[in-house]
């Protein structure tokens, strides 16, 4: 079943190179309002994101939409 859910916070990180899209991410996450959804368009991006969520206890639900991966980030 597909999270209907809307996020709370929603970053763009399409085009931009890591570690970019991980301190967007970061950001996001400081300011508490969950669910956090991140859209990115390449598999080092969407990595590190899960990687670094992951460690902070986090769920991540990965979803790619042609050129686009959208994870969504939730307590």
């Amino acid at each position: 079943m597909a999270n209907t859910t809307k996020a709370a916070k929603e970053v763009d990180a399409r085009g931009l190179s890591c570690p970019q899209p991980v301190f967007l991410t970061l950001k996001a996450i400081e300011e508490g309002k969950f669910p956090i959804q991140v859209t990115v368009d390449n598999a080092t991006a969407k990595a590190n994101i899960r990687r670094m969520a992951q460690g902070k206890k986090y769920n991540v639900d990965i979803v790619e939409k042609g050129e686009d991966i959208i994870l969504t980030i939730s307590k």
